[in-house]
């Protein structure tokens, strides 16, 4: 478990590795909710298969804007996990601007990268 930030602005990472890949739980804010999930399968880049991409689903709850950060977050680590990921996310804080919503966006990544650093350590 990671997190970062304080008081509406802090968001948490709750991860749990299984046989077939890694569940990522990121919430936060004022009110931490189900707004979406991604799953993605990391494979070789169709453009260089030297490179790695990823094949991922998005689905966002109608209404919210989670998808924004589960999709590149789940990308992020399938690429460098090298196995399938799936992230659950949810992040409201009431009347947010785009301080607001820079300022959380800053957090998860501070959180993925918190994951990505224990990680290496299994890899």
């Amino acid at each position: 478990m990671f997190s970062a930030g304080e008081g509406k602005y802090k968001i948490t990472l709750m991860a749990t590795i299984t046989e077939e890949g890694l569940v990522v739980q990121i919430y936060g804010g004022e009110k931490p909710h189900l707004g979406a999930i991604a799953l993605s399968t990391p494979r070789p880049s169709l453009a260089d298969p030297e490179q790695i991409s990823c094949t991922t689903i998005v689905i966002p709850l109608p209404g919210h804007k989670d998808d924004q950060v589960a999709k590149p977050v789940a990308e992020e680590i399938a690429k460098a996990w090298g196995s399938q990921v799936l992230a659950v996310v949810g992040i409201h804080v009431d009347n947010a601007g785009d301080k607001d919503i820079e300022k959380l966006t800053d957090n998860c990544h501070k959180v993925k990268n918190a994951l990505l650093e224990g990680l290496c350590g299994m890899i």
